[in-house]
């Protein structure tokens, strides 16, 4: 039981406790609940019978104490160094580059600029991060970065000092895949809406390619269309490398939804395809417009001709487009005619399967490597825009012939391949039901995708 005196020197020892510091607190908590507990079981615990008849024995140890002084002259021995970031801003020099890492090495910076490898550093485009390790003076100990070309081969760039020297090295990046999801409406072009929201350009091209045979996104481009995609990134170390495959993408022009998803195909030379959300191909046998951006100047029908004066059917179409503008195949076939052919200037012939030939004329060049008997796949590049021949400007005249009959490529219906079945459209549905998902996401009304899926 506690005493008035005990009471008043527990009040005074509690004081005491409050107004010490946290460690002195701690070890005297510790040492209270042990005396506590240590009496406790004192004041419990029976004393045998024969207790006093157990023999105690001492035993004494030599506890080897750690040597301090030798620990905190090792801490002070050892070479400090300092790790820091940057990231590449606009603009940057490699003199102001290093000088926000902290670098102050002329011998470093001699062998980035004359080095081979290390001269990709100067290369690096804005947002890139680069990692040094400096000693206090600013020597450079290593460089870390990540080189790519925003495709596949991306590697780890390292500049390590080696004594007086430096070495490089490079190894294959080790990359984290993540799924992004964008959405965005058009106002001036498709390029400016997908700068808004963010998109890659990469991803913005393959938008253009997916929907190239139905879209002409030069002149079907309405204000107010809008898009929602979702694609591929990878990243290392929390830092964006690059962006890879669209994965499934929908496109709303001019009230009509266009939509595509990504499916693999076992055994295809492509690894896969673009298909509609009832699993029926996207690829068709010919593009819409061989070129990627331009206008159409001149239609398939009756004009008065630019150079002769007189009325005759104009049996093509002509895309208006700057010189030097890449031609690509409509569709996949064979050169049939590469050369120089009166009116037409340098011309491309090709022949497709069945009865259809295609025709590019008034071109400023041939691609390097074109020539007759030559396999070529839809979208490969075969020459470039120009004016050759009767032309009066740069411009592209495109001709589509069946049975060497020229038909307007505008109007006719292309075919498309053949459509999934079986285990495969089983397959491809759950990755549609995903991807659909991920729209209604992106669009909180799911207008657009109730529409698509209805038809």
């Amino acid at each position: 039981m506690f005493t008035r005196d005990k009471l008043i020197d527990l009040g005074a020892r509690a004081k005491q406790w409050f107004g010490a510091s946290r460690k002195s607190r701690i070890v005297s908590s510790s040492a209270f609940l042990l005396a506590v507990f240590a009496v406790g079981a004192a004041g419990v615990a029976p004393m045998a019978p024969d207790a006093a008849d157990i023999p105690v024995k001492s035993i004494a140890l030599d506890l080897e104490l750690p040597d301090l002084q030798s620990q905190i002259a090792a801490q002070l021995n050892t070479p400090e160094f300092y790790v820091r970031e940057e990231k590449v801003r606009s603009g940057d020099t490699l003199a102001t580059l290093l000088r926000r890492l902290g670098v102050d090495d002329a011998s470093a910076t001699e062998f980035i600029k004359n080095d081979r490898t290390a001269y990709q550093v100067l290369q690096l485009r804005p947002g890139k991060q680069v990692r040094v390790q400096t000693s206090p003076e600013g020597e450079l100990q290593w460089l870390h970065t990540t080189i790519g070309n925003g495709r596949d081969n991306v590697t780890n760039l390292v500049i390590q000092r080696d004594g007086s020297q430096f070495k490089t090295s490079q190894a294959p990046a080790a990359l984290e895949k993540r799924v992004e999801m964008r959405s965005g409406d058009i106002r001036s072009s498709l390029f400016a809406a997908t700068d808004q929201a963010q998109i890659p350009d990469n991803v913005a091209m393959q938008i253009v390619d997916m929907f190239s045979t139905d879209i002409d996104f030069a002149s079907d481009l309405r204000r107010g269309d809008r898009f929602n995609v979702v694609y591929e990134t990878f990243w290392q170390d929390g830092e964006y490398v690059r962006a890879g495959r669209v994965l499934a993408a929908e496109f709303v022009n001019a009230g009509r939804p266009y939509q595509a998803v990504w499916f693999d195909e076992p055994g295809s030379r492509q690894g896969g395809g673009y298909y509609s959300f009832d699993g029926k191909s996207l690829k068709k046998a010919f593009l819409k417009s061989p070129l990627e951006f331009s206008r159409i100047s001149s239609g398939f029908s009756m004009r008065k001709h630019p150079i002769s004066g007189k009325w005759k059917a104009h049996k093509g179409v002509d895309f208006a487009a700057v010189t030097g503008t890449p031609i690509r195949a409509a569709g996949d076939g064979v050169i049939d005619f590469a050369g120089v052919q009166g009116g037409y200037g340098n011309v491309v012939v090709i022949k497709h399967w069945g009865n259809y030939s295609t025709a590019y004329a008034h071109m400023s060049r041939v691609a390097s490597g074109i020539r007759k008997g030559m396999k070529v796949n839809q979208g490969d590049l075969i020459g470039y825009v120009g004016s050759t021949g009767w032309s009066t400007g740069p411009h592209l005249h495109y001709e589509f012939r069946v049975n060497n009959v020229a038909r307007d490529p505008l109007t006719i219906d292309m075919p498309t391949a053949q459509p999934l079945a079986g285990a495969q459209l089983q397959r491809f549905r759950g990755v549609a039901a995903d991807m659909l998902h991920r729209f209604a996401l992106l669009s909180p009304q799911g207008s657009s995708t109730q529409l698509a899926s209805s038809k």
